[in-house]
């Protein structure tokens, strides 16, 4: 079967350079990014439930862009004024500059790891060389609730829910007319089976592709197939996972 087009369950790519548009351009394929999940915002009154009092952390650790935007937010919301002396820990440099969003970047303590990980070494290093300071960790609603690094290296962390996820619900008029669908969480698995409860893989004649090993089991769970995984020893990436599937097609040989 070739493929025409591909919905990537993830907001489109800043600028023009994405291996997904290089994708798209040597295999003559339409990229089509439209998540399947959105994040909706606590309310200060929401928050407040938790017992957690912003002032009194001196670092806050952010592992996405959202996660910044609730947490200034809510600061704001919550009257406390953020001081210069914060330390902050991001898991990349594209989410750390995203802070002068909110602060002066050159003024600020900042540090951020290369991997995308919360364990990545360069991160870690950072965050033990200040092990005296009181983290604060904003999360979605849905997380995991195992330990996590910075607890294991013995840090003083605090996860905060300052936001949720919910489905990003489908209009009745739009249709799931692709060949491929790639998702990145167990979330957007289940906003599939909420906005198409009657979808059937194998009759859509759609591949599908996971990125983790908690969304390739929720892909499964549902009953559907994966026919696309990432990370694996080959391909790091979901996009190098799907160039490696589109070409071991019959059609692209």
């Amino acid at each position: 079967m070739k493929i025409n087009r591909i919905l990537v369950s993830q907001p489109r790519p800043a600028g023009d350079k994405s291996p997904y548009f290089d994708i798209a351009k040597a295999f003559d394929i339409e990229m089509v990014f439209r998540p399947f999940i959105k994040t909706e915002p606590l309310t200060a009154k929401e928050f407040r439930q938790s017992r957690i009092n912003l002032a009194d952390f001196t670092a806050v650790v952010f592992t996405s862009r959202a996660a910044i935007d609730n947490y200034f937010r809510l600061c704001e919301e919550s009257r406390v004024k953020v001081p210069d002396t914060m330390r902050y820990f991001c898991t990349t440099e594209a989410i750390a500059l995203y802070l002068q969003k909110y602060i002066v970047y050159r003024k600020r303590k900042i540090a951020f790891g290369m991997t995308g990980k919360l364990d990545d070494p360069t991160l870690m290093a950072a965050i033990e060389k200040n092990k005296k300071e009181k983290f604060l960790y904003p999360v979605a609603d849905v997380h995991k609730e195992e330990s996590d690094p910075l607890t294991d290296a013995g840090m003083n962390v605090t996860k905060a829910v300052m936001f949720r996820t919910v489905s990003n619900d489908f209009t009745p008029d739009e249709k799931l007319d692709y060949d491929v669908l790639l998702f990145f969480s167990p979330a957007g698995i289940a906003s599939l089976k909420k906005n198409f409860p009657d979808f059937d893989q194998d009759k859509e004649k759609i591949y599908i592709g996971g990125f983790g090993p908690s969304t390739i089991k929720a892909i499964e769970d549902a009953g559907l197939r994966a026919d696309i995984a990432a990370p694996t020893a080959e391909q790091k990436s979901m996009p190098g996972a799907l160039r490696s599937f589109i070409e071991s097609l019959p059609e692209y040989k």
